[in-house]
């Protein structure tokens, strides 16, 4: 559980204190990543209606730079004969709270143009936002916006609602009186899980993931006061003090009913269309703050046709460089990226400075929410799409995930992330939980890049003990040390013009991650003893499934580092996201292991199949594949006989009458034991200190012989 020590009300009381007066800034902040989009124009307005905010949006509708709408009141953008009208609908959208009105606005030009005004009030403090939009007679000639209300609230670390704004209410139908101070699972939808503890533990899921990445997004029924359901598409923030202690959660709640259904459609058909692979190099990378483009490397300037005097003037915008019709690719790509760190790499169309348009492979990562920052990496796809190119790979054929079984939604997007990020040589960050495969990513990463035939190099860093690793990584001189009686070289040197994987890079003692960081922002480095300066041209790709943001909080992981390595997150998904990729995993290591012991076993009984799409499979794809072995092993015949016994809940529950030490005891051993006995890893599975877990080991008396 994400919690602050509940053992002082003071300091409870002191913090919610302190999260309420930063609250308002950190929601504001969150606000403004979720509306910057192209497809939504909002303007972000006061009592006296003058603009405080405006998204790309709503600079596209109304024909001017974003920068001329910011500090100007929405009665400047009104045509002469609609200014009496926008003055009464805003007096009584002052008195009720709402209000929609259809107004004539002015173009650049001076012409009338019917617009949609629909304002909602106090959705930040304080803070009111227009949604515009034209008519729906006008519908098919713009994207789709899919505005609507926002609710937006704050919770404290255990996930208790502590402030609740006029957004919220509207959208729940619940007064801040109602909820706060009760836990926010109980605004989720299913209620027979609610009273089995399955919504608790999926919302303390949600904000480990929050706490652990920054933000994190997800999407899944609510539920009203009234008992309605609604889809709710909801952003979680992580709110920490000047110190980098974990505060609460500022969190925003749209109601995505209606776009539910569209956007899964447009999913599959993204899914079902051409994808690119690793032929063509990803060479074109731009960073991007809100709209504005202020950072692009060459490659992306002379696609896009700019020039680097425009992007200094800060001229370069991304929705001048989307046509309308790819909006909603855009809108559906910045609602991923939100969720997930990194979006689908998906095809469109980019625009030219000269309105020429040329198609491209886009893939874009959130890289963080305060102030709104992402990256994006394009792929020039002329070459692919050139009929006379007669080297073009088959289409749709997908090379160099052999070791990456499976095809649901979840593998898929992981497998179109590393096709895009592949040919290029910036640093991957690869996030999941013990056994999601962090390791096959990398080999994959390695495998579709230019530097496939060169060394790929691996380290786990939580195997070498702490007084080695600087060794291990940088090498030494003979003599540097007691018993250096020879030169040896490191893995950085072992992986020159290679790919170096880092694996359980949060095991990464504190002291020695300066000289880590300044061996990639320099590459190059010095041998533990030398003195001679060493260049090195390695492409770096980290794993870990550690909370890293939480361990800058407790300043354990340095951030420059940490945001070093983030440059392209990568999250694999755990197994009991994907059950549909079960049977398929089964067959593979039935197969695998058959082979392996010599046995012929063809057949794999439907009830085993079931039971084992049943399971949960906390030590994901590993702990599975080990089951399978197990199983292999136990078979005699041609049929797979698997220790169904040993995956039901029933058999791992505790008997009835015992003790609440014994219980501790019984979960702390299964844990270790499917962690193969590692006490980092099952302190992070409990969500526990090591040093914690090593004193209640003491306390319930569990020795290495229990695991």
């Amino acid at each position: 559980m994400i919690a602050i020590d509940p053992t002082s009300a003071k300091l409870r009381e002191s913090s919610n204190s302190s999260m309420l007066a930063n609250g308002p800034a950190e929601l504001e902040l969150l606000f403004r990543a979720v509306v910057y989009q192209p497809g939504a124009p909002v303007l972000i307005v006061d009592n006296d209606g003058n603009s405080h905010d405006a998204s790309g949006g709503a600079a596209r509708l109304l024909g001017l730079p974003r920068e001329k709408l910011i500090g100007s009141k929405i009665g400047q953008f009104v045509h002469e004969g609609s200014k009496a009208q926008l003055s009464e609908a805003w007096r009584a959208f002052l008195a009720r709270g709402e209000e929609d009105v259809t107004v004539q606005l002015a173009d650049p030009a001076g012409n009338p143009r019917e617009v949609e005004l629909s304002v909602k009030a106090n959705v930040l403090p304080v803070r009111h936002v227009v949604a515009l939009k034209t008519p729906a007679t006008a519908a098919k000639e713009q994207p789709p916006t899919w505005v609507q209300d926002y609710a937006l609230s704050l919770l404290d670390a255990e996930g208790t609602i502590v402030a609740w704004y006029a957004g919220a209410e509207r959208i729940y139908g619940y007064t801040a009186s109602q909820v706060i101070g009760k836990d926010v699972s109980t605004l989720y939808a299913d209620e027979v899980a609610r009273d089995t503890g399955m919504v608790h533990a999926q919302l303390q899921e949600e904000l480990s993931r929050a706490a652990a990445g920054g933000h994190f997004g997800t999407e899944n029924w609510r539920i009203k006061k009234d008992g309605s359901r609604f889809w709710a598409n909801s952003i979680t923030m992580a709110l920490r003090d000047d110190t980098g202690n974990l505060q609460g959660f500022a969190r925003i709640v749209r109601d995505f009913s209606d776009r539910h259904a569209k956007d899964e459609k447009l999913r599959k058909s993204r899914a079902q269309g051409p994808k690119g692979g690793a032929h063509s190099a990803v060479t074109c990378v731009a960073s991007c703050e809100f709209d504005q483009i202020p950072e692009a490397n060459d490659a992306f300037l002379a696609l896009a046709g700019y020039s680097r005097e425009d992007l200094a003037a800060g001229r370069m915008h991304w929705p001048d460089l989307t046509p309308a019709e790819y909006v909603p690719l855009d809108d559906l790509a910045h609602e991923e990226g939100l969720r997930f760190g990194a979006c689908t790499p998906y095809e469109k169309e980019m625009m030219r400075k000269d309105g020429t348009r040329v198609p491209v492979m886009v893939a874009t990562a959130v890289m963080r929410l305060s102030p709104f920052r992402w990256i994006t990496f394009v792929q020039d796809l002329l070459e692919r799409d050139n009929p006379d190119d007669l080297e073009a790979p088959e289409k749709g054929k997908r090379t160099g995930f052999d070791e990456m079984i499976g095809s649901s939604s979840q593998l898929e997007r992981v497998m179109r992330q590393i096709e895009v990020v592949a040919p290029t040589d910036a640093t991957v960050l690869v996030l999941g939980e013990t056994g999601t495969g962090k390791e096959l990513v990398a080999r994959a990463i390695h495998r579709l890049s230019p530097r496939n035939k060169q060394t790929f190099v691996t380290l786990n860093c939580a195997a070498i003990p702490t007084g080695l690793l600087e060794s291990e990584l940088f090498g030494y001189e003979r003599g540097a040390f007691t018993g250096a009686l020879s030169q040896k070289i490191g893995r950085f040197e072992m992986a020159h013009r290679g790919t170096l994987f880092l694996d359980e890079v949060g095991d990464i003692p504190l002291d020695l991650q300066p000289k880590l960081l300044r061996a990639l922002q320099e590459k190059s480095f010095e041998r533990l003893g030398g003195t001679r300066t060493i260049p090195i041209d390695v492409r770096l790709v980290a794993a870990t499934n550690r909370d890293l943001t939480q361990m800058m909080g407790d300043k354990l992981f340095r951030s420059d580092l940490y945001y070093r390595l983030k440059v392209f997150p990568i999250t694999t998904p755990p197994l009991r996201d994907r059950p549909e990729d079960i049977p398929k995993l089964v067959r593979h290591f039935v197969t695998k292991y058959s082979a392996k012991m010599g046995r012929q076993i063809d057949r794999i009984p439907t009830e085993t199949l079931h039971a084992l799409s049943a399971w949960r499979w906390p030590g994901n794809v590993r702990e599975l594949e080990n089951f399978i072995e197990r199983s292999v092993i136990l078979s005699n015949g041609n049929s797979l006989r698997a220790p169904l016994a040993e995956i039901r809940e029933e058999a791992v529950a505790p008997a009835g009458g015992c003790t609440l030490d014994q219980v501790e005891r019984e979960h702390i051993v299964k844990m270790l034991r499917e962690s193969n006995g590692v006490v980092t890893l099952a302190a992070t599975r409990l969500g526990l200190h090591r040093t914690t877990l090593n004193a209640m080991m003491r306390k319930l008396g569990i020795t290495r012989q229990d695991v």
